[in-house]
């Protein structure tokens, strides 16, 4: 009870009810090349189908990378994944003034914000790679650049068709009311919208435009008359760009803006001149807000919110100050930039080793993300154990609350009739580490992205059978064999080991996978990396711990800064014990004892401010090895006289 000065009621509340909270045991992680998506920034990733649209479809130079990944999303639904990039790999950008782009790496958004960018950018690709250049930027800034009526005095207008489109002979018209005419516009002539496909210049007041619709009109004057001409997206917003509510308010005018984000060549929908993303009625205003008070400045929404696209530089002019001062934008022609200059990220099979670790680096602290199971994807590096030890000795050796998923090379097993023993060497490059699981190679399956079959590491689909393990059992069951072993989306294996090769192969602790008539593919090993004979040798016996350790460790969290007396050694038992009573009951272990007193809290461990809690454990083994006697005997014989003699 806390001390009182004066006469009262003093009411306090003590909360034992703490318990051992269950730990996530299904989240993946995957770093490596992708074409498309944030640099060296985790994502967390459900379907395949998100893993489309952040890291974009494979290609010939990640697709190891990719499907590794996708089918491990066909077993479970959570993948952190993180896009590896070396220095040579670009944004595509944009300049509305013309001016040249430099080269230059956007790794993600605060890679953007913090950086020192080309001042002639005035548009970004949010991602590095060639998929940027893609990419269009269609900006409509003012009524005029939305709908004007281009005087053409006395000009005349007469039609010649040509295939696949019109020209159309222009004469009379002055260079300035020319200029407002824009490739992509609409012109309307007799009573039809036609898109300028392109524009020639004008000379003698005697000019040539492109239109892409046929048309077989006459020559029309237009005296003294004007012809109507629209932006090409007019009919993609709902209204022309005119003034907020806000910069009214303020006494401002003409602020908005409309921008529209297209797949100009079809490379992120298939479909050339696709609408990506659409902003409509934006403020050019930089302290501009909308009716429920946030920001409707157009590089606060599109920087913050764009998948495809960032707002670099300003355009000419006075086009970016504050609500009150704001006015018309002076320029009437719509902004239609084709973004350029991305380049890729080198191929998963080279790109460098640092490049790399950097994206896995960012899964190294266990208290920034909780993952469970590391997907190694394709072997990298010298001999192609180089990353794969990387990332047992800084990612899961490190960490101690997570496995890491390997396989071999592809040169090592496919099309080669010595895969067991190249395997095999393969494993005696690598750590030995009850943190990792090595399995014998690649599948076979078909890439409906690019419609071809590829060869596709497994382990992706070792680490998503753990992911089935856990929610049909438990960690602790092995997830190997029939009942939860069995692989995925398989056209066929790269090779099939047999008996012979299955030995030699688990021997050296790699986990056999194989293909069985009519009864499908399956995992038929469950050896971590250790060589050392022990019971973590085992992935189950591993995984068990590892769930142990983490749910223990969380919940004794809070017995720090408190008294060692008995009392909290009494309380931390009354945790343990019934979590792992529970965990008896689901056939996790065999037996369990825990100490927590004053044999091992001594004083002398109380005095250097320690708690000790002694957990000992006696694992459940999963079967690997089943001997079946059939003994025949002779008619006369009883049964009990023989039983247990052979």
């Amino acid at each position: 009870m806390a001390f009182q000065v004066s006469p009262g009621v003093n009411v306090t509340e003590i909360d034992l009810t703490t318990v051992v909270p269950a730990v996530a045991t299904t989240e993946g992680a995957i770093a490596g090349v992708f074409n498309w998506g944030p640099v060296e920034e985790r994502v967390l990733v459900s379907s395949e189908t998100q893993l489309v649209s952040r890291f974009g479809k494979p290609t010939s130079d990640n697709f190891e990378t990719f499907f590794a990944a996708a089918n491990f999303l066909a077993y479970g639904n959570k993948l952190f994944v993180s896009r590896a990039a070396d220095a040579t790999a670009y944004n595509a950008g944009g300049s509305a003034g013309g001016g040249s782009i430099t080269n230059t790496q956007i790794k993600n958004y605060d890679s953007f914000v913090g950086a020192s960018l080309d001042a002639d950018a005035t548009y970004w690709a949010r991602y590095v790679g060639t998929l940027g250049n893609s990419l269009k930027v269609a900006v409509c800034d003012s009524s005029n650049a939305f709908f004007a009526n281009v005087d053409f005095a006395s000009a005349t207008i007469s039609f010649k068709a040509v295939p696949g489109s019109v020209n159309v002979e222009v004469t009379d018209i002055g260079a300035g009311d020319y200029a407002l005419l824009n490739v992509g516009d609409l012109i309307e002539i007799d009573q039809r919208l036609l898109k300028i496909k392109t524009k020639g210049s004008v000379t003698s007041n005697a000019a040539t435009i492109t239109v892409t619709d046929a048309f077989t009109g006459v020559a029309n004057a237009f005296a003294n008359g004007t012809i109507n001409r629209y932006w090409e997206y007019y009919n993609d917003v709902s209204v022309a760009p005119g003034t907020s509510a806000f910069v009214a308010n303020a006494g401002g005018t003409s602020d908005e803006l409309h921008v529209l984000v297209i797949d100009e060549d079809g490379q992120f929908t298939g479909t050339k001149g696709a609408i990506l993303e659409r902003y409509e009625n934006l403020s050019r205003a930089t302290n501009a807000k909308g009716p429920e008070g946030g920001s409707i400045y157009y590089r606060d929404v599109i920087n913050e919110s764009s998948q495809y696209i960032y707002v670099g530089s300003q355009r000419a002019g006075s086009y970016e100050v504050a609500a009150n001062t704001i006015a018309a934008f002076a320029n009437t022609v719509p902004l239609n930039l084709s973004l350029a200059g991305g380049t890729d990220v080198t191929a998963e099979g080279s790109i460098a080793v640092a490049s790399l670790s950097a994206a896995w680096d960012l899964f190294r602290n266990a208290e920034e993300v909780d993952i469970s199971l590391v997907i190694a994807g394709k072997a990298v590096g010298v001999d192609g154990v180089q990353m794969a030890n990387y990332i047992i000795d800084n990612i899961v050796e490190y960490r101690r609350d997570c496995v890491a998923f390997i396989s071999p090379r592809s040169a090592d097993v496919v099309n080669d009739i010595e895969a067991a023993e190249n395997t095999v060497a393969f494993r005696n490059n690598l750590r030995n580490s009850s943190y990792a699981i090595l399995d014998s190679g690649y599948k076979y399956q078909y890439d409906r992205y690019n419609d071809v079959n590829r060869y596709i590491p497994l382990n992706g689909d070792i680490a998503g059978l753990c992911v089935r393990t856990d929610e049909t059992r438990d960690p602790w069951f092995s997830p190997a064999g029939f009942n939860r072993g069995q692989v995925k989306n398989i056209l066929k294996l790269a090779y099939n080991p047999d008996k012979a090769k299955r030995d030699l192969l688990y021997k050296a602790g790699v986990n056999p996978v194989v293909s069985f008539p009519g009864q499908g593919t399956v995992l038929y090993g469950d050896k971590t990396l250790l060589s050392k004979p022990s019971a973590f040798d085992r992935i189950n016996v591993r995984r068990l711990f590892i769930v142990l350790e983490k749910a223990i460790a969380t919940s004794a969290k809070f017995s720090l800064f408190e008294f060692n007396d008995e009392f909290t050694r009494a309380q931390f038992r009354s945790l343990v014990e019934p979590f792992l009573r529970d965990v008896l009951g689901r056939r996790g272990i065999y037996d369990f004892r825990v100490v927590c007193d004053v044999t091992n809290n001594t004083a002398e461990v109380i005095d250097r401010n320690e708690f000790i809690g002694d957990i000992y454990i006696k694992p459940a083994r999963s079967i690997n090895f089943i001997q079946l006697n059939f003994v025949a005997v002779r008619t006369g014989v009883e049964f009990s006289e023989v039983v247990g003699q052979f």
